[in-house]
C-alpha cells in the first residue's frame, strides 16, 4: 500500500437484535439497548441465516398479534357465559318469482226461480173435513198436512181451529201444436169422478160402489197398497167401468155424491122480525148434471106447531126461506134443515118430477125464527 493512500472509513455497525445501522465503533445499541460483546461490533457471519426486520415492522406484528389474542379471548369468554356456541346469522335472498296473470273467468248467468204463491188462511167451520176442504180448493189433503204440522189425515178439526191451505196449482193448458203421448191421452179423455174416502171404507168397496177395478182405481192415483185413508181424495176412472153383465147391459148410474157440507147459518142460530130473509148456504159437492138438483128440505120442529115444511129442488149452492114459513106469532120456533144431491129419474102420472137419491145426506141444523110481536096497548 503507497503512503499517499486514504484509509479507508470504518464500515457501519449493524444492530444484531433489531438490525439498525450504528456508527462504527458502537458499544451499545442506541434503538433497542442492546449491548455488544467484544469482538462482535454487531458483525454478522455471512453463513448467518437471520431475517432482519426494521423497529417500524417489528412493532406493526407485534400489535396484530396483540389485537387477535385480545380477540380470541373475548370471543371464548362470550361462548362460555351463554353456555351455547355462537349463532351465526345467515341472510338468505330469494329470487322473486314472475306472478301468473289471472285469467278472466265467466261469470254464471242466475237463473231466476219462481215466486211461491202465498197460502191460504182458513178457519174451520161446523162439519169440515180435511177432504171437504180439500176438494173444495181444490188440492190434495197432502199438501194441508205439510203445511199444518200439528194435525195428520186422522185428526179431527174443530170449529174456529186455523188451518193453512196452499193455492191450487193451475194446469197448464197444452200447447195446440202438441200431441199427448198415447197413455196420456187415454187418461186425458177418461172421465173420472172425485170421492173422499169414509169411515169403514176399502178400496175394494169403493170399487165395487163404483164398478171400477180396484186396480185401476190404484193405478189411476197412483197408490202404492190398496190401502185408503179417511178423508182421503180418490179419482175414479168412470172409463174403467166393468161391462154390466148379460146381451143387453143396461146404462149405470152415476156415482153418489158425497153429502153437502152446510156453511149458513151456524147451529142454533136466532132470527126474528127484523131479518127480512133467511138464507142457507152450502158448500158444492161437484158440478151436477143436467138431471141432477139439490133438495133443500126446512121444518117447523117446534112442539105443538103441527107439520109445516117446505121442500125445494135448486141447482145453486144457497136457498133463501120462504116467508110462508115465517111464524105468525112471538114465541120463538126452531127450524130445522138438511141438504141432499137428487136426480130426476121420470116423471109421475100428475106431471110432478121423480126424484131418487143421488148421494148422501147432508147433517141436519137448527136455527130459531121469531115471528109477529103485537105491540101492547098502553093502560088509561
Amino acid at each position: 500500500m503507497s503512503e499517499n493512500a486514504e484509509p479507508k472509513a470504518a464500515a457501519p455497525l449493524l444492530c444484531p437484535t433489531c438490525g439498525s445501522r450504528l456508527p462504527a465503533g458502537a458499544r451499545k445499541c442506541e434503538v433497542c439497548g442492546t449491548e455488544f460483546r467484544s469482538g462482535t461490533h454487531g458483525k454478522k457471519k455471512p453463513s448467518d441465516s437471520e431475517i432482519t426486520l426494521s423497529l417500524p415492522v417489528a412493532l406493526a406484528i407485534v400489535a396484530v398479534f396483540t389485537v387477535l389474542a385480545v380477540g380470541l379471548t373475548y370471543l371464548a369468554t362470550q361462548g362460555m357465559g351463554n353456555g351455547s356456541p355462537t349463532t351465526v346469522d345467515v341472510t338468505v335472498t330469494n329470487t322473486p318469482t314472475e306472478t301468473p296473470t289471472p285469467q278472466p273467468t265467466a261469470t254464471p248467468t242466475a237463473l231466476s226461480s219462481p215466486t211461491p204463491l202465498p197460502t191460504i188462511e182458513y178457519i174451520v167451520d161446523v162439519n169440515d173435513t180435511l177432504g171437504a176442504i180439500a176438494v173444495r180448493y181444490d188440492v190434495s189433503i197432502q199438501s194441508i198436512l205439510q203445511l199444518n204440522t200439528g194435525i195428520n189425515s186422522q185428526s179431527i178439526l174443530s170449529v174456529g181451529q186455523r188451518i193453512y191451505l196452499p193455492q191450487p196449482t193451475p194446469t197448464p193448458s197444452p200447447e195446440p201444436t202438441s200431441t199427448l203421448p198415447p197413455a196420456e191421452a187415454t187418461i186425458a179423455a177418461c172421465d173420472t169422478v172425485l170421492y173422499t174416502v169414509e169411515a169403514n171404507d176399502t178400496l175394494g168397496s169403493i170399487a165395487a160402489n163404483y164398478n171400477v177395478r180396484a186396480a185401476a182405481i190404484q193405478d189411476f192415483n197412483g197408490l202404492n197398497s190398496d190401502t185408503v185413508f179417511l178423508g182421503q181424495v180418490l179419482r175414479i176412472p168412470l172409463c174403467e167401468r166393468n161391462p154390466t153383465p148379460g146381451p143387453s147391459p143396461t146404462p149405470t148410474n152415476p156415482p153418489p155424491y158425497p153429502a153437502p157440507n152446510l156453511l149458513l147459518p151456524q147451529d142454533g142460530a136466532a132470527f126474528s122480525l127484523v131479518d127480512d130473509t133467511v138464507t142457507l148456504q152450502w158448500a158444492a159437492v161437484g158440478e151436477l148434471r143436467e138431471n141432477e138438483s139439490y133438495r133443500v128440505t126446512v121444518e117447523d120442529i117446534t112442539e105443538g106447531s103441527g107439520t109445516r115444511r117446505v121442500v125445494d129442488y135448486v141447482k145453486d149452492t144457497k136457498y133463501i126461506v120462504p116467508a110462508s114459513l115465517r111464524p105468525d106469532e112471538a114465541t120463538p120456533h126452531i127450524m130445522r134443515w138438511w141438504v141432499q144431491v137428487v136426480r130426476q129419474t121420470g116423471i109421475s102420472v100428475e106431471g110432478a118430477p121423480r126424484y131418487e137419491p143421488g148421494g148422501a145426506t147432508s147433517d141436519r141444523r137448527d136455527f130459531v125464527w121469531s115471528g109477529f110481536v103485537p105491540e101492547l096497548t098502553p093502560t088509561p
